[in-house]
């Protein structure tokens, strides 16, 4: 959704008006017993110096705009719209801005005990050793999650947050559990495909064809769909469907235009072909998505 990125872009300009130091700044928007979430708002770019931290709960972020480099204990990863940044209680983690400036996320926070709970529901190893990867990509069962966490974040829709907490965390887990193990990934791919993510993310509703995106990152079309699915997880046709897809999604929820309206404004030509692709993404209609994420109003 274009607030996402505008109000990111805005927070960017006042610190260089102001000659700010960067900052990372979390806006707490809903709590309860062992769990929150954060709008979480990064103004880091390329000239400073990476921060590190510690998690001092478990966490899951979701990338709603920007990029940045992710490191801790359990690897590294370039962190893309669409992608969960994973963290285990107690765990350093570094995040860095080489490619690009500024990001926004939305965290969820859960105590040891709580998340604990909810790991033994669905995955036993987790219980012990938390997650065992540092991001899981772009992927289909993520996007109605992902789409309502950023409605969510910037007001325009009421969300059961605590419900969304428990499927975000229960939908990391069983996605973690299939996953394997990659090689890391070399950090001149990671500046290549962060390039191409940031100019999809600026421009996910124009035509955006695979040899201007290669272009872009400085490779030949063949090695930039192997290195850019290899970084994100997902190929560059997917990627770009799904972030057209999600923003439909979120508008779906934040508005009441017509759903023929939504669908060209993301990038759509056709409507009978966004209808397809997001039955298949969501499960279901544009129209029952709006109804479902508006508590069937």
């Amino acid at each position: 959704m274009a607030k996402i990125a505008l109000d990111l872009q805005q927070a960017l300009a006042r610190r260089k008006r102001e000659g700010k130091p960067a900052s990372t700044t979390p806006r707490i928007i809903a709590e309860g017993d062992g769990w929150s979430v954060a709008d979480v708002v990064c103004t880091c770019g390329a000239h400073d110096r990476p921060y590190e931290e510690r998690h001092a709960r478990y966490a899951i972020a979701t990338v709603l705009t920007g990029s940045f480099q992710y490191r801790s204990a359990l690897g590294r990863a370039l962190m893309t719209p669409g992608a969960l940044m994973l963290g285990n209680e107690g765990d350093s983690f570094e995040c860095s801005h080489e490619h690009g400036e500024g990001d926004r996320c939305v965290a969820v926070w859960y105590t040891p005990e709580y998340f604990e709970r909810l790991a033994a529901d669905v995955d036993t190893s987790a219980v012990r050793t938390g997650f065992r990867t540092a991001r899981l990509p772009q992927l289909r069962p993520l996007s109605s999650l992902v789409a309502r966490l950023g409605a969510g974040a910037i007001g325009v829709v009421d969300v059961p947050w605590e419900e969304l907490a428990v499927r975000v965390a229960i939908e990391s887990l069983r996605l973690m559990s299939g996953l394997s193990d990659r090689d890391p990934v070399p950090l001149n791919a990671e500046a290549r495909v962060s390039r191409a993510v940031r100019i999809i993310d600026r421009c996910r509703d124009a035509p955006l064809a695979l040899g201007q995106l290669a272009h872009s990152a400085g490779l030949s079309p063949y090695h930039f769909l192997r290195t850019f699915e290899r970084v994100t997880g997902v190929t560059p046709h997917q990627y770009v469907q799904r972030a057209r897809l999600r923003a439909a999604a979120a508008r779906l929820i934040a508005e009441d235009g017509k759903v023929v309206d939504i669908a060209l404004d993301c990038g759509f030509g056709d409507v009978s072909n966004f209808n397809r692709a997001f039955r298949t993404e969501f499960g279901m209609s544009p129209r029952g998505f709006r109804r479902m994420s508006r508590g069937g109003e």
